[in-house]
């Protein structure tokens, strides 16, 4: 095995690019990441520095003996821990990447990714340095190929504005605290994704973040359509707030969402916390199924 680090995406791609592009599904995260990324260099902004990480983003493609790249992984996640996010790579080389990351004093907090993979790397991470590794949370991984969209409620689904953003941003800081609510954890306010307005106003200019406006102009709902990567578009996040919750516009915005995307030729996909069953039911009864199980790994 052979670790093969890139500091740019564009050199990643270009490595890794088969493999994204055989497991589109899987690579999903990665993909979208990285080609955002690629986009905002390109546009001559590099958001990285405003994560104020004690290290150098990086990104990893996985040779075999041959070669051939067989896994990846990445570290640019702008929140704390800051973890990595892996696609499956064998036992072999998640504990390469462990060593490797070790000796460069790349001190890992996290871990998250395909099991066992990232299974693997957090534990020995954690043995390397002196560590305690717990798993913070149990995700799984969905995707579409056909969808039941049912039936509209009052309003309408819009794209979100410029003139959203605020909101935006307030519901995206929301979604993160009250799924580990609902979840049955104690919200963590200082780790998870930590977005700012800059970080929503790309999206919404990118086109992927929606509304429900009900009859009488309020914002009831959000609900994110990545951009593709590979074919691969992926839903996410899913916030109602709570005096809107039990109408069924969160079923019917994922629904239709899925629908659009199917339609334009698109392979469609989400991640769920497994500890929240309401949402797993809500996703499979649209016809969303399992892909593969994956975890969030904490290093203390």
């Amino acid at each position: 095995m052979h670790l093969e680090f890139h500091d740019r995406p564009d050199t990643f791609l270009d490595a890794a690019g088969d493999l994204l592009a055989a497991e589109p599904v899987l690579g999903s995260v990665i993909a979208s990441v990285t080609e955002r990324t690629a986009r905002e260099l390109a546009q001559g902004r590099d958001s990285w520095p405003e994560a104020g990480a004690p290290f150098d983003r990086w990104w990893l493609a996985v040779r075999d003996g041959a070669g051939a790249v067989v896994g990846a992984a990445m570290r640019t996640a702008p929140f704390k821990p800051w973890p990595t996010y892996s696609l499956a790579m064998p036992d072999e080389a998640a504990a390469l990447l462990a060593a490797a990351l070790q000796d460069r004093g790349d001190v890992l907090g996290g871990c998250n990714g395909v099991l066992p993979g990232a299974g693997v790397l957090a534990a020995e991470s954690a043995r390397l340095s002196a560590a305690t590794m717990t798993v913070g949370k149990h995700t799984r991984l969905w995707e579409a190929t056909t969808v039941d969209v049912p039936p509209a409620p009052e309003g309408r689904l819009r794209r979100a504005t410029e003139a959203d953003v605020d909101l935006v941003l307030d519901w995206f800081r929301r979604f993160h605290a009250e799924a580990d609510e609902q979840a049955g954890r104690a919200p963590d306010h200082a780790g998870g994704e930590h977005n700012t307005r800059e970080s929503a106003l790309v999206r919404i200019r990118e086109g992927v973040e929606w509304l429900w406006e009900l009859p009488d102009g309020e914002v009831a709902h959000l609900t994110g359509a990545s951009l593709p990567s590979y074919g691969v578009s992926r839903i996410g996040p899913v916030y109602t707030p709570r005096k809107h919750r039990g109408r069924g516009i969160a079923s019917h915005v994922v629904g239709a969402l899925t629908r659009r995307g199917l339609e334009q030729g698109h392979r469609m996909c989400l991640f769920t916390d497994q500890a929240n069953p309401t949402s797993n039911k809500i996703y499979e009864a649209l016809g969303y199924r399992p892909v593969v199980d994956m975890a969030e790994h904490v290093i203390a």
